[in-house]
Formats: C-alpha cells, sequence, structure tokens
C-alpha cells in the first residue's frame, strides 16, 4: 500500500482518488491500539478530514495510533456507495501497513462520521455485499452526535440524507439502524443542547440495540454539536475515558 511521510504523518493511499487516504499518526511510546478517525460534514465535499486533526493529535498524545481517514463526499464523486466502499477501503489499508497492530481498532466518527464509523462496525454483518468481509474488522465503535438511523434524518442537513443516497432509496447497506444489534460495542456520545443532529438520534439506536441484546451505551455531554470534536472540552475528556473503558473490555 503507497505510503508517504509527511510532517511526521503517514499518508496511506488506498486509491487513486485525491481523496483516498488516510494520516496514521503514531505515539512515541507503546500503543494502547487504533483509533479511526472518520470526519463529519454531512457526507459533504466541502468539508474534509481538517477536522478530524485536533483530534487525532489528542489521541496521539494520549498514547493511541490515530488513523484520520478521508473519503470521496457527496460533490467528487462520493455518495452511496462510494463512499462506503472507500471507507471500507481504507480501513483494510491498515492490514498491509508495516509495524501497526490492527487487532484492536475502534472507529470514532462525528455526524455523518458518526453514521460512517458505526456502518463499518457492522461490516461482517452485510452479507451478500461487497464490505461483508473486513480485512480489518472493528472491534468498536464510538458515535459522536452521529446520524444513526437515515430513514428520520431525512430532514437534516437540508435532505443530506437523501443527497447522500442519490437514487438508491433501500437503506438495508448504508443505515445503522438495519445493523442492529452489532457484534461489537458502540458508544454513542451526544450533547444535549444539539440542535444539528438531535440527541433521539443517539438514544433510539441505543435503546433498540439494547432491546435486541446488543452492547450499546449513550453518553451524555453538555453542549452543542460541535463539542464532541473540541480537544479542549470536557466532552472530549469523557471521550477519552469511553476510549480507555473499551480498551479493558476487549481485554488489551
Amino acid at each position: 500500500m503507497p505510503t508517504a511521510q509527511e510532517a511526521g504523518v503517514d499518508v496511506i493511499r488506498y486509491g487513486d482518488d485525491p481523496a483516498q487516504f488516510g494520516e496514521l499518526s503514531r505515539p512515541d511510546g507503546p500503543s494502547k491500539g487504533v483509533v479511526v478517525v472518520v470526519h463529519g460534514g454531512f457526507w459533504r465535499a466541502m468539508y474534509d478530514l481538517s477536522l478530524g486533526r485536533p483530534l487525532a493529535a489528542s489521541l496521539v498524545e494520549h498514547g493511541w495510533t490515530a488513523y484520520n481517514l478521508e473519503y470521496r463526499r457527496v460533490g467528487n464523486g462520493g455518495g452511496y456507495p462510494q463512499t462506503l466502499d472507500d471507507v471500507a477501503a481504507g480501513i483494510d489499508a491498515l492490514a498491509v501497513v508495516d509495524g501497526l497492530d490492527a487487532s484492536h481498532v475502534v472507529t470514532m466518527g462525528h455526524s455523518a462520521g458518526g453514521h460512517l464509523a458505526v456502518w463499518a462496525a457492522g461490516r461482517p454483518g452485510l452479507a451478500g455485499t461487497p464490505w461483508a468481509s473486513p480485512a480489518v474488522p472493528v472491534t468498536a465503535a464510538i458515535s459522536q452526535a452521529g446520524v444513526l438511523n437515515l430513514h428520520t434524518a431525512v430532514h437534516l442537513g437540508s435532505g443530506a440524507a437523501r443527497a447522500f443516497m442519490g437514487e438508491q432509496t433501500d437503506l438495508t447497506y448504508a443505515d445503522p439502524s438495519a445493523q442492529i444489534p452489532l457484534g461489537v460495542p458502540v458508544r454513542c456520545v451526544h450533547a444535549t443542547d444539539d440542535d444539528t443532529v438531535p440527541i433521539s438520534q443517539s438514544i433510539e439506536y441505543v435503546d433498540r440495540t439494547n432491546a435486541a441484546g446488543g452492547d450499546a451505551e449513550l453518553v451524555e455531554v453538555g453542549g452543542d454539536h460541535f463539542v464532541v470534536i473540541d480537544p479542549g472540552s470536557p466532552a472530549w475528556a469523557r471521550t477519552l475515558e469511553v476510549l480507555e473503558a473499551l480498551r479493558g473490555e476487549v481485554g488489551r
């Protein structure tokens, strides 16, 4: 897999498109595991992985290997299914990175990135699709104010979910709510005053998952839609605690 060094960051290219790459950053000492940071922006091309760089830096400071993932979005070749193809391929690219232990991989995404992070964790359940056999299985997912039900999110972001799905009306393979329950833990960190993606998206997902025998937890924090991606906020400190707890649950 082609890689290049840029300012101490390994740039991993998983395809030929300019948007098909990720930035891998490692801590100085032993790594606690890999966190795949999936940025949000309602799947639109105007938002990119620069949103995830402050989180990646904080993760590295706290002993994690951070993989800040870029992908094609609506407006630059993305949407359904291309965006999902990229998220799957981008994570699977970690399997061939020299010296990387990919046995503990947590996906963490904000807003539309939360949708993609939880979707990626559920890939083994997508039988009959090209996404169903991950080379790098996800061991847990953290949704930060994530869009977890595409049906009830149709009015959010000026029709962003419809634009993402395009002409595809069957949401079965794209909607995290259709994959319930996953075989891995899911933690939903969501601010109570979020008026961009309402906390009901997380509440419903957690309730349905646990009712179906899965492992999900709602972590309520104070603030708005963006507080969860502010590395200086109490919401981010709480997210780091969630990461540590997940690490303990999988025996690391």
